[in-house]
């Protein structure tokens, strides 16, 4: 299956969600909830689990199993994401105290040099975008790797890079990028449209951030399949 197919799959996948209404309104008010939202990425788990078995989105249900696959998506989120995290953070801090240090006149009194200011500052800037780059590199890696978790059942999976960059391998790093590159393009498209609506946007965006999740998950479950035959 080709990625315009994949995709054309996936929405039709998505918007078999409104067949049944009750269900994407336990979707909506769960999703607007912190800690509990964990249980709607729970939801595009199993998504992802039953793709591309299944033509249809799952019944929602066992919502402790769903709570559970989200917070093993959170967790190794975090893990993936703690070393860019904490590259940005050491940088905001360095050139923050480089702006405090700069403050003011009297700022060589206070023991810093014109230098050191700069070496504080210039460090922060350097600091954020090494954090930025490996940002980028570990969420297109996270996705996989989520797949990975997903699909065997263990949370270990999600950071087995040997067997991650095998089934990138087979996927195609060119055919994965693009991939990633397309989802994000619509993600930005959909998240600007529903944002430019005035009054009722946000009401908009908690229909709407469902069924974009279950889009996702559906083609990342169908693009690891194929990998994974």
């Amino acid at each position: 299956m080709d990625l315009a197919e994949n995709l054309s799959n996936s929405f039709e996948y998505a918007r078999k969600l409104f067949s049944d209404i009750g269900r994407v309104v336990i979707l909506i008010i769960l999703d607007l909830i912190p800690l509990v939202n964990w249980i709607v990425v729970g939801y595009a788990a199993r998504v992802l689990k039953e793709s591309p078995a299944s033509d249809a989105p799952p019944k929602l249900e066992k919502y402790g199993d769903l709570f559970v696959d989200g917070a093993k998506i959170f967790f190794a989120s975090l893990i993936y994401m703690l070393v860019p995290l904490l590259l940005i953070g050491a940088g905001v801090g360095s050139f923050v105290a480089a702006m405090l240090a700069a403050g003011g006149p009297d700022f060589v009194m206070r023991g810093f040099t014109p230098g050191a200011v700069f070496l504080f500052g210039g460090t922060g800037v350097v600091l954020v975008l090494i954090g930025v780059v490996v940002a980028f590199f570990m969420l297109i890696v996270l996705a996989a790797g989520v797949a990975h978790m997903i699909k065997s059942g263990k949370f270990g999976k999600a950071f087995a890079f040997s067997e991650i960059f095998g089934l990138l391998g087979k996927i195609g790093w060119g055919r994965y990028l693009a991939w990633v590159i397309l989802v994000a393009i619509i993600a930005i498209i959909v998240g600007a449209v529903v944002g430019a609506i005035p009054y009722v946007g946000w009401l908009v965006s908690a229909i709407v951030g469902p069924a974009l999740i279950v889009f996702f998950f559906r083609s990342l479950g169908i693009l690891y399949s194929e990998a994974a035959r």
